[in-house]
């Protein structure tokens, strides 16, 4: 482990672990941060407790774990080991303990002094995953509240440096600059409808055909890691193909990562899995597909899906730097250099785009019921926090306080997902289907809709994932302290156990329109009309994406019994009267409603409702008809669009919601109050929307709003001229030109923020001219202007210098008279 670029910077990093409670490291790839540095602390007794070091990803977890215990001439599990999902190597000598995943959060919650730990490392900070986003808020409060003593490190290639200071203000900042040799970087965009396998698989063949050395491909996806694996089956014998992704067995990464035998050379096709903290030997050839896959989390039908997006710069700087390791090298990107420009820098953090149940979940059982109490790079956006709330709530893991109920600890200490540990905690006397459908749903077969077809391959012995399927789900089971045997597995739980997990998927047919279904949350799905499934009257949906129309795709559904539902599991239903306006009757329906969520699974008829009902029942039907069915007037409307405008330009003032989304969800504000005495939904023709507007918008922003948007504004003439207001554009002026002499530049609103533009008129009201920059026009484009002008209307006034010219709405014989 010699001549690595981190030991220049090692009697810094040293002594600064030493001095200081935090330490940031900025160090190149292959610099040895990972291994080198580690090593030290460790031989160097830099700290007396142990080490705690975070890795992003399991296989480079494993792999340092290994290797650092190779250099010290132990096993791995002795001085140093690592925790994994599923797989524990520690014992009670390991030292420096690599963990990933939510294990450092586990432990963290488990102990909150961290007893016996001094040291944690975050390796690869980068990458930004949510579990080191939460374990470095969780150990800086410690720090601050419980641990003086404890001592924290965040390093890696591409840091923030200026957000990290900020977020470590006292933090020793230490950079090494690493060593590389040079990389010859080639652009080769993709030609029109060329495959992105295709011109992968055609640049490996030609450069492992023309230059010496291994080369590692950069790829998406497994998907498309196999369509290239198969385009290469006609390499020469001496190449060997290795995928490299994290569902693949251990055996197969390392056969991936390992130096190629004598006489043969490697091409390995990977995920993004390779592009930090694993060093592959024999590298001088790179081909960077510049895509990667990311979860992201969609906010409107509440489910995750894999996309393939572009990678930032950073990410293609660390993918170009594996060629450069042991000699020049050469680096083929399928992309242009114009688009890896228009890139952002960093990639965006996991926080701000995914799923945040299982983070809320953390929240509750630290005791920070609001994120912002803790320290962030970036603060959880507040209405993915609100979305995961109401999500813990609907499973039963916190109460309507925020607080975690009895099931909520449990999963807490079960430390699976929180859509898993609400199915486990109510299985009853189900366990064992309950841990074959959580590990089932880790590892989905591809391609299948119905997910029963799945669970009946699996106790056939036929499921794609077979192995790993059974071996985790023994794991969860003896986690809850039972046994497990696969016999035990019950088909006819399956459906009622994947609704207690998904309740808010909970799919409901829509009337007369097949294959068409609306799930619990609101939500538009659909499933080919052709599939079995199209037929059902209710599903459990596991898995779909957002398109285009206001429906999204089912990937993955079983069927549900509703009625075995409600009689197992009556608490996911709730019963409620409803009140609404027909509009074939014309009068009022009342009605007793069983639902979950947005579904009404059972109608029963009441009494005639009483007056004081018709306000709630008009108020539904403004809310299913939208806002277009109140009485809309001209001034109604501007005043609209000016608080609108407002809020935008003003937004560090108290403005209400105002976009139609909000206003509807907010009716009981702003509309109910004025329905006193409105009994039809004709009557809503009588509601003064202006004056509801005013009230809503609420003193002191109703009468600043005249001063700060006015809907006049006053010319030198002393009349006065509309000011146009637009949501999204600039507050527009039509004036005619000679009642703008005299004015040196453009009118100003919204405390001097926004420039009126001004649309200058002919003396016959025809647009002249429009501008933002009264001043510039002048002295500019109006002498061009004032030629075509006195030809056309010599009659008026068209002076030479218009900015300080009388202002007038006359003819020249008036004005001289």
């Amino acid at each position: 482990m010699s001549q690595l670029p981190i030991e220049g910077v090692m009697p810094a990093l040293l002594s600064g672990v030493r001095s200081c409670s935090q330490l940031i490291l900025k160090a190149a790839p292959g610099a040895g941060k990972s291994t080198y540095f580690p090593l030290q602390l460790l031989t160097q007794q830099v700290v007396e407790g142990k080490i705690i070091m975070l890795e992003p990803r399991r296989l480079a977890a494993r792999n340092i774990a290994r290797y650092l215990a190779m250099q010290l001439g132990e096993s791995v599990g002795q001085t140093v080991g690592y925790r994994v999902r599923g797989e524990n190597k520690t014992s009670a000598k390991t030292q420096l303990e690599i963990v990933t995943e939510g294990v450092l959060t586990r432990m963290i919650q488990a102990d909150p002094e961290l007893t016996g730990v001094d040291l944690i490392i975050f390796d690869e900070f980068h990458e930004r995953s949510i579990h080191a986003d939460t374990a470095l808020a969780f150990c800086l409060e410690i720090q601050e509240a419980l641990r003086d003593d404890l001592k924290l490190i965040v390093m890696s290639a591409t840091l923030e440096q200026a957000a990290l200071s900020c977020l470590l203000p006292q933090a020793k900042f230490v950079e090494s600059r690493g060593r590389s040799f040079p990389v010859e970087y080639r652009y080769l965009a993709p030609k029109p409808n060329e495959r992105l396998e295709d011109q992968m698989a055609k640049q490996i063949c030609s450069l492992m055909q023309h230059e010496p050395g291994s080369l590692l491909a950069f790829l998406p996806g497994v998907a498309a890691i196999k369509r290239v694996a198969e385009r290469l089956q006609h390499l020469a014998d001496d190449i060997q193909v290795c995928p490299l992704y994290g569902q693949l067995e251990f055996s197969q990464q390392q056969k991936a990562i390992q130096p190629a035998t004598d006489g043969q050379r490697k091409v390995v096709l990977a995920t993004n899995i390779a592009e930090t903290s694993l060093t592959i030997e024999g590298i001088r050839l790179v081909v960077d597909s510049g895509y990667e896959r990311v979860a992201k989390f969609d906010l409107n039908s509440g489910v995750t899906r894999l996309e393939q997006t572009r990678i930032a710069q950073s990410s293609a700087e660390q993918r170009a730097g594996r060629a450069g390791r042991i000699e020049p090298g050469i680096c083929v990107r399928l992309y242009s250099q114009a688009q890896l420009s228009q890139q952002p820098y960093t990639p965006q953090p996991e926080i701000l785009h995914c799923d945040l149940s299982g983070l809320v979940l953390e929240l509750a059982q630290w005791g920070a019921h609001d994120p912002a109490d803790l320290n962030w790079l970036d603060v959880p956006p507040s209405s993915a926090i609100n979305q995961a709330k109401a999500l813990l709530v609907q499973l039963g893991l916190l109460d309507n306080k925020g607080q975690l109920s009895e099931i909520g600890h449990l999963a807490a200490r079960l430390g699976l997902g929180p859509r898993a540990s609400a199915m486990l905690a109510k299985a009853q006397g189900a366990i064992t289907t309950a841990a074959v459908l959580v590990s089932m749903l880790e590892e989905p077969e591809r391609n299948t809709l119905d997910f029963m077809h799945s669970v009946l391959r699996l106790k056939q012995g036929k499921h794609s994932q077979q192995k790993r399927v059974i071996e985790r789900a023994k794991s969860i089971a003896k986690r809850l302290e039972r046994s497990f045997n696969l016999s035990q597995l019950d088909e006819s739980k399956v459906s009622t156990l994947m609704a207690i997990a998904f309740p808010d998927r909970i799919a409901k047919a829509r009337v007369n329109q097949h294959g068409r279904f609306l799930l619990a949350n609101g939500h538009g799905a659909e499933v080919n009309d052709s599939e079995r499934l199209a037929t059902s009257d209710y599903l459990v949906v596991l898995d779909l994406m957002r398109t285009q129309s206001d429906s999204s795709q089912i990937f993955s559904a079983l069927e549900l019994d509703i009625t075995d539902l409600q009689r197992q599991f009556p608490h996911l239903f709730t019963q409620q009267d409803s009140v609404d306006w027909d509009e074939k009757k014309g009068r009022l329906v009342a009605e007793q409603q069983t639902r979950i969520g947005h579904l009404v699974i059972e109608r029963k008829a009441l009494p005639e409702p009483p007056s004081e009902k018709m306000t709630q029942a008009l108020l539904n039907f403004v809310q299913r008809k939208g806002l277009s069915v109140l009485n809309w007037t001209p001034n109604s409307v501007e005043l609209l669009q000016r608080m609108r405008c407002g809020r935008e330009w003003l937004p560090e003032q108290d403005w209400p919601s105002l976009d139609d989304g909000e206003l509807l969800s907010n009716l009981s504000l702003w509309l109910e109050p004025y329905l006193n005495g409105i009994n039809s939904v004709k009557g809503l023709a009588n509601v003064n929307l202006e004056a509801v507007l005013q009230a809503y918008l609420g003193w002191p922003l109703n009468q600043e709003i005249d001063k700060w948007l006015p809907t006049h504004y006053q010319l030198p003439t002393g009349s006065k001229k509309k000011i146009r207001y637009e949501q999204g554009r600039e507050p527009i002026l039509s004036v005619r030109m000679q009642e703008m002499f005299g004015e040196k530049v453009s009118p100003q609103i919204a405390l001097g923020r926004k420039c009126l533009v001004l649309e200058l008129l002919s003396p016959a009201q025809r647009p002249l001219q429009v501008t933002r920059d009264l001043a510039s026009f002048w002295s500019g484009a109006y002498k061009e202007v004032q030629k075509e002008m006195k030809g056309r209307y010599p009659k008026h006034v068209w002076p030479d210098d218009p900015a300080n010219h009388v202002a007038t709405t006359k003819t020249k014989r008036q004005f001289n008279s």
